[in-house]
């Protein structure tokens, strides 16, 4: 299976949104992956529902939104009102992980479960086989651009072997940081989705960027 790319719509141009997410449409990419953030759980402000929505009505490709949120139970079921195919929350964001995962199926969502940094993989064991996906942030969470942070490789590794020795379906995303170069790495390791922003959307040509990554 070649490598799932979900370019970040963060990195967008926000005048042209429609005409970013014709270019998402018609490249080689898999996914739109959106950031929610809400300026508590991280220092920044980004999309709310209207946008969400927005941008379902132009994408034909699945909605792979994150939500660096607190509280995101009480949200769930608006997400799945505005679009979302896969709802990735954090785990440290979430009391009540289960019951959060839950929440989202639910709702006909896939469920996903971002990892900070600092955080071991190990903490999803006990509920790795309920998980649809698992994001590991290779910068830390809140803001494009940021330099890549390598112990992401080794966290794909050791997630790898969890997903493996549980017998999940679970796949392993990473999101900061992407290029050719850290996502060569990254997919060797065993990375199935890379997230891709600014390095997409800066480039001189963003199609031919998303299928340089998807030929990874």
């Amino acid at each position: 299976m070649s490598v799932i790319i979900s370019p970040s719509v963060l990195s967008c141009d926000f005048a042209n949104v429609q005409r970013d997410v014709e270019m998402i449409n018609n490249s080689k990419a898999d996914w739109f992956h959106v950031d929610v953030m809400d300026g508590v759980f991280v220092p920044n402000i980004s999309f709310g529902f209207p946008v969400i929505q927005a941008i379902k009505k132009h994408a034909t490709k699945p909605l792979d939104v994150h939500i660096m949120i607190v509280n995101p139970d009480q949200f769930v079921e608006e997400f799945a009102k505005a679009g979302a195919d896969i709802l990735t929350v954090h785990y440290e964001a979430c009391t009540h992980l289960h019951r959060t995962i839950q929440l989202i199926k639910s709702n006909g969502m896939k469920a996903g479960v971002a990892l900070n940094p600092h955080t071991n993989v190990n903490v999803l064991e006990d509920v790795i086989g309920d998980l649809d996906l698992v994001l590991i942030m290779s910068v830390n969470p809140g803001f494009g651009g940021q330099k890549f942070i390598d112990e992401a490789v080794n966290k794909v590794i050791k997630l790898k072997q969890l997903i493996s020795d549980n017998n999940s379906k679970a796949l392993i995303e990473i999101d900061g940081g992407v290029n050719l170069e850290t996502g060569k790495r990254l997919v060797e390791a065993g990375a199935d989705a890379l997230v891709a922003g600014s390095f997409v959307f800066n480039s001189e040509n963003p199609t031919k960027t998303i299928e340089a990554l998807k030929a990874l």
